[in-house]
């Protein structure tokens, strides 16, 4: 039996093939990595959950899209439904960071009028050597688009755990503000059996503070 939470937010990873979203979601999912992997054929699905704060669990619908243009037309169709997308470039790729803009402009046509919030993922931090991207680049780039720049290695598992806990907590925090909320028709967000009233950081204190039980 699933474990109870209060809600549930539909993740997307976006960008080239060969950056390493499969490995980045079965480091995150699973715990495990694996030098081969197989291309990602549509779309591959995973889940996992987060305790974001005291009483609050946060189901994660995990989407691994194929980063082929043959099966764009496919991933397409969940673009709409997501409320987060991790963009990932392979570090040792430039041409992988170059197209990162464009994931990012197709993926926020194809939502409208929703919202999806995007955190930045430079992958394969572990080969250093080979490095074809700069942090500061990525980190200007990520300044433009006005998100989170996170580097990650899902062979080290480094910061692969803080990439996604790191999104998590920017929508639920926008989830708190109003910014997003639960809509019929739309699975980017859901609620759960036992989901928390939310209220924005200010009040949330105040209610505490006269809370006598």
């Amino acid at each position: 039996m699933d474990t109870l939470w209060q809600y549930q937010f539909r993740i997307i990873l976006l960008g080239d093939s060969t950056v390493g979203k499969s490995s980045l979601l079965k480091r995150f999912t699973d715990g495990v990595y694996s030098d081969a992997a197989d291309p990602t054929v549509g779309v591959d699905f995973y889940a996992r959950s987060l305790d974001i704060e005291p009483g609050v669990k946060i189901k994660l619908q995990l989407w691994d899209t194929a980063g082929q243009e043959r099966f764009r037309s496919i991933t397409t169709s969940y673009y709409r439904n997501s409320v987060g997308g991790l963009l990932v470039f392979d570090l040792t790729n430039r041409k992988t960071f170059d197209h990162v803009r464009e994931w990012h402009r197709e993926v926020s046509e194809h939502i409208l009028p929703h919202h999806m919030v995007y955190i930045l993922i430079g992958h394969k931090s572990d080969l250093s050597h080979d490095r074809k991207v700069t942090r500061d680049e990525a980190e200007q780039l990520a300044a433009e688009l006005g998100i989170c720049y996170v580097e990650t290695s899902a062979k080290c598992n480094s910061n692969v755990e803080r990439a996604f806990e790191l999104l998590t907590r920017d929508i639920y925090e926008l989830m708190k503000m109003g910014e997003i909320s639960t809509r019929d028709g739309w699975d980017g967000v859901k609620s759960g059996l036992t989901a928390k009233v939310l209220y924005p950081a200010e009040e949330e204190a105040e209610r505490e503070k006269s809370c006598n039980c």
